[in-house]
Protein backbone atom coordinates (compact mmCIF):
# COMPACT_ATOMS: atom_id res chain seq x y z
CA UNK A 1 0.00 0.00 0.00
CA UNK A 2 1.49 3.33 -1.07
CA UNK A 3 1.69 6.55 0.88
CA UNK A 4 -1.01 8.18 -1.23
CA UNK A 5 -3.48 5.41 -0.45
CA UNK A 6 -2.73 5.64 3.24
CA UNK A 7 -3.24 9.40 3.21
CA UNK A 8 -6.50 8.99 1.31
CA UNK A 9 -7.76 6.51 3.89
CA UNK A 10 -6.91 8.90 6.73
CA UNK A 11 -8.73 11.73 4.98
CA UNK A 12 -11.77 9.54 4.41
CA UNK A 13 -11.77 8.52 8.07
CA UNK A 14 -11.72 12.17 9.16
CA UNK A 15 -14.59 13.03 6.85
CA UNK A 16 -16.66 10.17 8.24
CA UNK A 17 -15.83 11.27 11.79
CA UNK A 18 -17.10 14.79 11.07
CA UNK A 19 -20.35 13.50 9.58
CA UNK A 20 -20.83 11.13 12.51
CA UNK A 21 -20.50 13.97 15.02
CA UNK A 22 -23.10 16.00 13.16
CA UNK A 23 -25.56 13.11 12.86
CA UNK A 24 -25.37 12.45 16.59
CA UNK A 25 -26.73 15.90 17.37
CA UNK A 26 -29.40 16.29 14.67
CA UNK A 27 -30.80 14.17 11.89
CA UNK A 28 -29.80 15.56 8.51
CA UNK A 29 -32.40 16.17 5.83
CA UNK A 30 -32.04 15.00 2.25
CA UNK A 31 -30.85 18.41 1.07
CA UNK A 32 -28.40 18.68 3.96
CA UNK A 33 -27.01 15.24 3.16
CA UNK A 34 -26.53 16.35 -0.41
CA UNK A 35 -24.74 19.49 0.73
CA UNK A 36 -22.43 17.61 3.13
CA UNK A 37 -20.64 15.59 0.48
CA UNK A 38 -17.02 14.48 0.64
CA UNK A 39 -15.60 17.59 -1.05
CA UNK A 40 -17.57 19.95 1.20
CA UNK A 41 -16.45 18.29 4.46
CA UNK A 42 -12.88 18.14 3.17
CA UNK A 43 -12.88 21.92 2.61
CA UNK A 44 -14.07 22.52 6.19
CA UNK A 45 -11.36 20.20 7.50
CA UNK A 46 -8.69 21.99 5.51
CA UNK A 47 -9.81 25.35 6.86
CA UNK A 48 -9.68 24.12 10.48
CA UNK A 49 -6.32 22.39 10.14
CA UNK A 50 -7.71 18.82 9.95
CA UNK A 51 -9.29 19.24 13.38
CA UNK A 52 -12.37 17.01 13.40
CA UNK A 53 -14.21 18.70 16.28
CA UNK A 54 -13.65 22.24 15.02
CA UNK A 55 -14.62 21.26 11.48
CA UNK A 56 -17.81 19.57 12.73
CA UNK A 57 -18.72 22.66 14.76
CA UNK A 58 -18.18 24.97 11.80
CA UNK A 59 -20.17 22.71 9.45
CA UNK A 60 -23.05 22.56 11.91
CA UNK A 61 -23.04 26.36 12.16
CA UNK A 62 -23.09 26.55 8.36
CA UNK A 63 -26.13 24.25 8.15
CA UNK A 64 -28.02 26.36 10.72
CA UNK A 65 -27.14 29.53 8.85
CA UNK A 66 -28.38 28.11 5.54
CA UNK A 67 -31.70 27.25 7.18
CA UNK A 68 -32.04 30.75 8.63
CA UNK A 69 -31.30 32.41 5.30
CA UNK A 70 -33.60 30.05 3.42
CA UNK A 71 -31.15 29.23 0.67
CA UNK A 72 -33.35 26.45 -0.67
CA UNK A 73 -36.08 29.03 -1.36
CA UNK A 74 -33.94 31.63 -3.13
CA UNK A 75 -35.16 32.35 -6.67
CA UNK A 76 -34.44 35.01 -9.26
CA UNK A 77 -37.94 36.47 -9.04
CA UNK A 78 -37.03 37.86 -5.62
CA UNK A 79 -34.29 40.04 -7.12
CA UNK A 80 -35.93 41.27 -10.31
CA UNK A 81 -34.80 44.89 -9.87
CA UNK A 82 -31.22 43.86 -9.04
CA UNK A 83 -31.02 41.58 -12.06
CA UNK A 84 -32.36 44.31 -14.33
CA UNK A 85 -29.71 46.79 -13.13
CA UNK A 86 -26.89 44.23 -13.11
CA UNK A 87 -25.86 44.80 -9.50
CA UNK A 88 -24.58 41.24 -9.03
CA UNK A 89 -24.21 38.57 -11.69
CA UNK A 90 -22.00 35.81 -13.07
CA UNK A 91 -20.10 37.13 -16.09
CA UNK A 92 -18.60 33.85 -17.31
CA UNK A 93 -15.75 31.41 -16.72
CA UNK A 94 -12.00 31.98 -16.81
CA UNK A 95 -9.37 29.76 -18.42
CA UNK A 96 -9.53 27.31 -15.50
CA UNK A 97 -13.36 27.03 -15.70
CA UNK A 98 -13.81 29.11 -12.54
CA UNK A 99 -16.97 31.27 -12.56
CA UNK A 100 -16.38 35.04 -12.34
CA UNK A 101 -18.85 37.13 -10.34
CA UNK A 102 -19.20 40.89 -10.85
CA UNK A 103 -20.63 43.08 -8.07
CA UNK A 104 -21.60 46.67 -8.95
CA UNK A 105 -23.54 47.53 -5.82
CA UNK A 106 -24.04 51.26 -5.31
CA UNK A 107 -23.69 53.12 -2.05
CA UNK A 108 -27.31 54.24 -2.01
CA UNK A 109 -28.44 50.62 -2.27
CA UNK A 110 -27.46 49.97 1.34
CA UNK A 111 -29.49 52.96 2.50
CA UNK A 112 -32.67 51.61 0.93
CA UNK A 113 -32.24 47.90 1.71
CA UNK A 114 -31.32 46.14 4.92
CA UNK A 115 -28.15 44.19 5.58
CA UNK A 116 -30.10 40.93 5.51
CA UNK A 117 -31.41 41.72 2.04
CA UNK A 118 -27.90 42.48 0.84
CA UNK A 119 -26.69 39.19 2.32
CA UNK A 120 -29.42 37.30 0.46
CA UNK A 121 -28.35 38.96 -2.80
CA UNK A 122 -24.73 37.94 -2.24
CA UNK A 123 -25.71 34.39 -1.33
CA UNK A 124 -27.97 34.09 -4.36
CA UNK A 125 -25.16 35.17 -6.69
CA UNK A 126 -22.72 32.75 -5.05
CA UNK A 127 -25.21 29.89 -5.32
CA UNK A 128 -25.68 30.63 -9.02
CA UNK A 129 -21.90 30.57 -9.49
CA UNK A 130 -21.62 27.23 -7.69
CA UNK A 131 -24.48 25.76 -9.72
CA UNK A 132 -22.75 26.61 -13.02
CA UNK A 133 -19.38 25.40 -11.76
CA UNK A 134 -18.07 22.37 -13.71
CA UNK A 135 -16.79 19.25 -11.96
CA UNK A 136 -13.14 20.10 -12.54
CA UNK A 137 -13.47 23.48 -10.74
CA UNK A 138 -14.00 24.07 -7.03
CA UNK A 139 -13.41 27.82 -6.71
CA UNK A 140 -14.80 31.11 -7.98
CA UNK A 141 -13.56 34.68 -8.56
CA UNK A 142 -15.14 37.84 -7.17
CA UNK A 143 -14.77 41.30 -8.77
CA UNK A 144 -16.13 44.16 -6.66
CA UNK A 145 -16.51 47.50 -8.44
CA UNK A 146 -16.03 50.21 -5.79
CA UNK A 147 -16.26 53.16 -8.16
CA UNK A 148 -19.89 53.72 -7.13
CA UNK A 149 -18.86 54.43 -3.52
CA UNK A 150 -17.93 57.85 -2.19
CA UNK A 151 -17.33 56.74 1.38
CA UNK A 152 -14.40 54.43 2.11
CA UNK A 153 -15.94 53.20 5.37
CA UNK A 154 -19.20 52.25 3.67
CA UNK A 155 -17.41 50.12 1.09
CA UNK A 156 -15.17 48.65 3.79
CA UNK A 157 -18.28 47.39 5.61
CA UNK A 158 -19.52 45.75 2.41
CA UNK A 159 -16.16 44.14 1.65
CA UNK A 160 -15.62 42.78 5.15
CA UNK A 161 -19.15 41.38 5.26
CA UNK A 162 -18.67 39.65 1.90
CA UNK A 163 -15.28 38.19 2.83
CA UNK A 164 -16.53 36.98 6.20
CA UNK A 165 -19.55 35.34 4.58
CA UNK A 166 -17.36 33.51 2.06
CA UNK A 167 -14.75 32.55 4.64
CA UNK A 168 -17.21 31.16 7.21
CA UNK A 169 -19.81 29.45 5.05
CA UNK A 170 -17.97 28.83 1.76
CA UNK A 171 -14.46 27.78 2.90
CA UNK A 172 -11.94 27.04 0.19
CA UNK A 173 -14.21 28.45 -2.52
CA UNK A 174 -12.61 31.86 -3.11
CA UNK A 175 -9.72 31.92 -5.56
CA UNK A 176 -9.30 35.68 -5.99
CA UNK A 177 -11.18 38.82 -4.96
CA UNK A 178 -10.45 42.04 -6.86
CA UNK A 179 -11.43 45.48 -5.58
CA UNK A 180 -11.67 47.97 -8.46
CA UNK A 181 -11.27 51.75 -7.98
CA UNK A 182 -12.00 52.10 -4.24
CA UNK A 183 -12.25 55.54 -2.57
CA UNK A 184 -9.02 57.37 -1.78
CA UNK A 185 -9.02 56.60 1.95
CA UNK A 186 -9.71 52.91 1.46
CA UNK A 187 -6.01 52.05 0.98
CA UNK A 188 -5.12 53.36 4.46
CA UNK A 189 -8.07 51.61 6.10
CA UNK A 190 -7.35 48.34 4.32
CA UNK A 191 -3.70 48.47 5.40
CA UNK A 192 -4.77 48.53 9.04
CA UNK A 193 -7.56 45.94 8.76
CA UNK A 194 -6.14 43.33 6.40
CA UNK A 195 -4.07 41.67 9.13
CA UNK A 196 -7.32 40.62 10.85
CA UNK A 197 -9.13 39.44 7.70
CA UNK A 198 -8.87 35.74 6.94
CA UNK A 199 -9.11 36.10 3.15
CA UNK A 200 -6.87 39.16 2.86
CA UNK A 201 -4.20 37.17 1.02
CA UNK A 202 -6.67 36.45 -1.80
CA UNK A 203 -7.88 40.07 -2.00
CA UNK A 204 -6.22 42.50 -4.42
CA UNK A 205 -6.87 46.22 -4.88
CA UNK A 206 -6.66 47.29 -8.53
CA UNK A 207 -7.05 50.60 -10.36
CA UNK A 208 -8.75 50.60 -13.74
CA UNK A 209 -6.52 53.48 -14.91
CA UNK A 210 -3.65 51.01 -15.22
CA UNK A 211 -5.47 49.25 -18.06
CA UNK A 212 -6.47 52.20 -20.25
CA UNK A 213 -4.11 51.17 -23.05
CA UNK A 214 -4.48 47.40 -22.65
CA UNK A 215 -6.24 44.92 -24.93
CA UNK A 216 -8.32 46.27 -27.78
CA UNK A 217 -10.90 48.21 -25.80
CA UNK A 218 -9.25 51.62 -26.17
CA UNK A 219 -7.90 51.07 -29.62
CA UNK A 220 -8.92 54.08 -31.72
CA UNK A 221 -9.10 52.10 -34.92
CA UNK A 222 -11.40 49.55 -33.32
CA UNK A 223 -14.15 52.12 -32.73
CA UNK A 224 -13.82 54.03 -36.01
CA UNK A 225 -13.16 52.11 -39.25
CA UNK A 226 -11.32 55.14 -40.66
CA UNK A 227 -9.35 55.73 -37.51
CA UNK A 228 -6.08 54.69 -39.04
CA UNK A 229 -6.54 57.08 -41.98
CA UNK A 230 -7.15 60.05 -39.67
CA UNK A 231 -3.68 59.79 -38.17
CA UNK A 232 -0.55 61.36 -39.65
CA UNK A 233 2.01 58.77 -40.64
CA UNK A 234 5.33 60.45 -41.30
CA UNK A 235 6.80 57.27 -42.77
CA UNK A 236 4.55 57.54 -45.83
CA UNK A 237 5.90 60.97 -46.86
CA UNK A 238 9.31 61.35 -48.42
CA UNK A 239 10.96 64.32 -46.80
CA UNK A 240 13.05 66.78 -48.87
CA UNK A 241 14.23 68.75 -45.86
CA UNK A 242 17.19 71.06 -46.05
CA UNK A 243 19.26 72.68 -43.35
CA UNK A 244 17.25 75.52 -41.80
CA UNK A 245 13.94 74.73 -43.48
CA UNK A 246 11.49 71.94 -44.20
CA UNK A 247 9.73 71.63 -47.56
CA UNK A 248 7.54 69.16 -49.36
CA UNK A 249 5.61 68.94 -52.60
CA UNK A 250 2.81 71.16 -51.28
CA UNK A 251 4.32 73.49 -48.66
CA UNK A 252 7.49 74.90 -47.12
CA UNK A 253 8.08 75.69 -43.46
CA UNK A 254 10.96 77.40 -41.64
CA UNK A 255 11.44 77.55 -37.87
CA UNK A 256 12.51 80.93 -36.60
CA UNK A 257 14.95 81.16 -33.73
CA UNK A 258 13.36 84.38 -32.42
CA UNK A 259 9.77 84.05 -31.28
CA UNK A 260 7.41 86.73 -32.52
CA UNK A 261 4.08 86.83 -30.66
CA UNK A 262 2.41 88.78 -33.45
CA UNK A 263 3.65 86.74 -36.41
CA UNK A 264 4.95 83.39 -35.22
CA UNK A 265 4.49 81.93 -38.71
CA UNK A 266 3.93 83.19 -42.23
CA UNK A 267 1.03 82.24 -44.49
CA UNK A 268 1.40 82.60 -48.25
CA UNK A 269 -1.14 82.06 -50.98
CA UNK A 270 1.55 80.87 -53.37
CA UNK A 271 1.94 77.31 -54.54
CA UNK A 272 5.55 76.19 -54.94
CA UNK A 273 4.80 72.62 -55.97
CA UNK A 274 5.87 71.22 -59.29
CA UNK A 275 2.63 69.39 -60.01
CA UNK A 276 -0.28 71.62 -60.97
CA UNK A 277 -3.86 70.54 -61.47
CA UNK A 278 -5.69 73.76 -62.02
CA UNK A 279 -4.71 77.15 -63.38
CA UNK A 280 -1.02 77.86 -62.68
CA UNK A 281 -0.54 81.22 -64.36
CA UNK A 282 1.56 83.60 -62.25
CA UNK A 283 -0.13 86.48 -60.54
CA UNK A 284 0.76 90.00 -61.75
CA UNK A 285 1.07 91.20 -58.15
CA UNK A 286 3.13 88.57 -56.36
CA UNK A 287 4.76 86.91 -59.33
CA UNK A 288 3.73 83.46 -58.04
CA UNK A 289 1.01 81.06 -59.01
CA UNK A 290 -2.16 81.68 -57.07
CA UNK A 291 -3.76 78.77 -55.25
CA UNK A 292 -7.17 77.88 -56.63
CA UNK A 293 -9.72 75.30 -55.50
CA UNK A 294 -8.54 73.10 -58.36
CA UNK A 295 -4.84 72.96 -57.62
CA UNK A 296 -4.69 73.24 -53.82
CA UNK A 297 -6.08 71.11 -51.02
CA UNK A 298 -4.95 73.39 -48.18
CA UNK A 299 -3.03 76.59 -47.51
CA UNK A 300 0.76 76.56 -47.69
CA UNK A 301 3.25 77.60 -45.06
CA UNK A 302 6.18 79.39 -46.62
CA UNK A 303 9.42 80.80 -45.30
CA UNK A 304 9.94 84.58 -45.09
CA UNK A 305 12.33 84.36 -48.07
CA UNK A 306 9.68 82.89 -50.33
CA UNK A 307 7.12 85.27 -48.87
CA UNK A 308 9.15 88.36 -49.81
CA UNK A 309 7.61 90.03 -52.92
CA UNK A 310 9.73 90.74 -56.01
CA UNK A 311 9.73 93.44 -58.68
CA UNK A 312 6.84 95.88 -58.71
CA UNK A 313 5.19 94.05 -55.88
CA UNK A 314 8.12 94.97 -53.61
CA UNK A 315 7.40 98.69 -54.00
CA UNK A 316 3.74 98.14 -53.28
CA UNK A 317 4.58 96.09 -50.20
CA UNK A 318 6.79 98.84 -48.78
CA UNK A 319 3.88 101.28 -48.93
CA UNK A 320 1.49 98.85 -47.29
CA UNK A 321 0.14 99.33 -43.78
CA UNK A 322 1.92 96.36 -42.17
CA UNK A 323 5.69 96.24 -42.70
CA UNK A 324 7.34 92.95 -43.45
CA UNK A 325 9.13 91.16 -40.66
CA UNK A 326 12.93 91.07 -41.13
CA UNK A 327 14.67 87.75 -41.49
CA UNK A 328 16.39 86.44 -38.37
CA UNK A 329 20.13 86.18 -38.39
CA UNK A 330 21.49 82.70 -38.79
CA UNK A 331 23.61 81.73 -35.86
CA UNK A 332 25.84 78.70 -36.05
CA UNK A 333 25.56 76.79 -32.78
CA UNK A 334 28.83 75.89 -31.15
CA UNK A 335 29.28 72.20 -30.49
CA UNK A 336 30.78 71.40 -27.13
CA UNK A 337 32.76 68.29 -26.54
CA UNK A 338 30.84 65.80 -24.44
CA UNK A 339 32.65 65.27 -21.17
CA UNK A 340 32.26 61.85 -19.53
CA UNK A 341 30.20 61.85 -16.33
CA UNK A 342 31.80 60.72 -13.13
CA UNK A 343 30.26 57.44 -12.02
CA UNK A 344 28.23 57.54 -8.84
CA UNK A 345 30.04 56.27 -5.78
CA UNK A 346 28.94 52.87 -4.59
CA UNK A 347 28.52 54.03 -0.98
CA UNK A 348 25.89 56.58 -2.09
CA UNK A 349 23.61 53.85 -3.43
CA UNK A 350 20.88 52.25 -1.37
CA UNK A 351 21.81 48.93 0.30
CA UNK A 352 18.61 47.46 -1.15
CA UNK A 353 20.16 47.51 -4.62
CA UNK A 354 22.68 44.87 -3.63
CA UNK A 355 19.91 42.41 -2.71
CA UNK A 356 17.68 43.12 -5.69
CA UNK A 357 17.37 40.17 -8.00
CA UNK A 358 17.31 40.37 -11.74
CA UNK A 359 13.76 40.15 -13.08
CA UNK A 360 12.30 41.08 -9.70
CA UNK A 361 8.59 41.99 -9.94
CA UNK A 362 7.01 44.33 -7.41
CA UNK A 363 3.77 43.62 -5.61
CA UNK A 364 1.90 46.23 -7.64
CA UNK A 365 3.00 44.67 -10.92
CA UNK A 366 1.96 41.22 -9.71
CA UNK A 367 -1.51 42.44 -8.76
CA UNK A 368 -1.85 44.21 -12.10
CA UNK A 369 -0.85 41.11 -14.05
CA UNK A 370 -3.17 38.88 -12.01
CA UNK A 371 -6.20 40.96 -13.02
CA UNK A 372 -5.44 40.98 -16.75
CA UNK A 373 -7.29 37.66 -17.47
CA UNK A 374 -10.42 39.05 -15.76
CA UNK A 375 -10.40 42.48 -17.37
CA UNK A 376 -12.60 41.31 -20.22
CA UNK A 377 -15.30 40.20 -17.75
CA UNK A 378 -15.16 43.56 -15.99
CA UNK A 379 -15.57 45.54 -19.23
CA UNK A 380 -18.04 43.23 -20.90
CA UNK A 381 -21.54 44.78 -21.03
CA UNK A 382 -24.18 43.15 -18.88
CA UNK A 383 -26.97 41.11 -20.48
CA UNK A 384 -29.81 40.04 -18.20
CA UNK A 385 -31.09 37.30 -20.50
CA UNK A 386 -27.65 35.71 -20.78
CA UNK A 387 -27.32 35.68 -17.01
CA UNK A 388 -30.79 34.23 -16.49
CA UNK A 389 -30.05 31.50 -19.00
CA UNK A 390 -27.22 30.28 -16.75
CA UNK A 391 -29.49 29.76 -13.75
CA UNK A 392 -30.62 26.24 -12.99
CA UNK A 393 -33.85 25.33 -11.25
CA UNK A 394 -35.01 26.43 -8.78
CA UNK A 395 -32.69 29.47 -8.71
CA UNK A 396 -34.01 30.78 -12.01
CA UNK A 397 -37.61 30.88 -10.77
CA UNK A 398 -40.56 29.96 -12.94
CA UNK A 399 -38.68 30.76 -16.13
CA UNK A 400 -36.13 28.03 -15.49
CA UNK A 401 -38.62 25.52 -14.07
CA UNK A 402 -40.82 25.57 -17.16
CA UNK A 403 -38.66 24.11 -19.92
CA UNK A 404 -38.70 26.02 -23.23
CA UNK A 405 -38.98 22.68 -25.07
CA UNK A 406 -42.46 22.15 -23.63
CA UNK A 407 -44.87 23.85 -26.00
CA UNK A 408 -48.63 24.01 -25.95
CA UNK A 409 -50.11 21.62 -28.47
CA UNK A 410 -52.66 22.81 -31.00
CA UNK A 411 -56.21 22.04 -29.88
CA UNK A 412 -59.04 22.07 -32.37
CA UNK A 413 -62.39 23.73 -31.71
CA UNK A 414 -64.14 20.37 -31.38
CA UNK A 415 -61.74 19.26 -28.61
CA UNK A 416 -62.13 22.45 -26.56
CA UNK A 417 -65.84 21.95 -25.87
Amino acid sequence: MGKKEQQQQRDTAKVEAVLELIRKQNQLTVKQEKFCNYACVERFLKQKGDNVKRAAKQLKSCLSWRDSIGIENLIADEFSAELADGLAYVAGHDDQSRPVMIFRIKQDYQKIHSQKWLTRLLVFTIEVAISVMPKNAQQFVMVLDASFYRSASAFMNLLLAALKLVGDYYPGRLFKAFVIDPPSLFAYMWKGVRAFVELSAATTVVSSLDYEESLEFNDFAAYHPRGSSLRFDHSTIQSTAKIGSCSSSRFAFTVSQSFDSLKPWYLSMGDTSASKVGTTSPSPVTGQARISPLNARSFSFASPASRTPRGDAARLARKSLFPSTPLPQRVTPSVKAATPRTPRASFLQSPATFFRREGHVSRGEKSRESFVPYLKFYRRPYDEMVYRSKMRPPLGGLISIVSPHIRRRHVSLSQRY
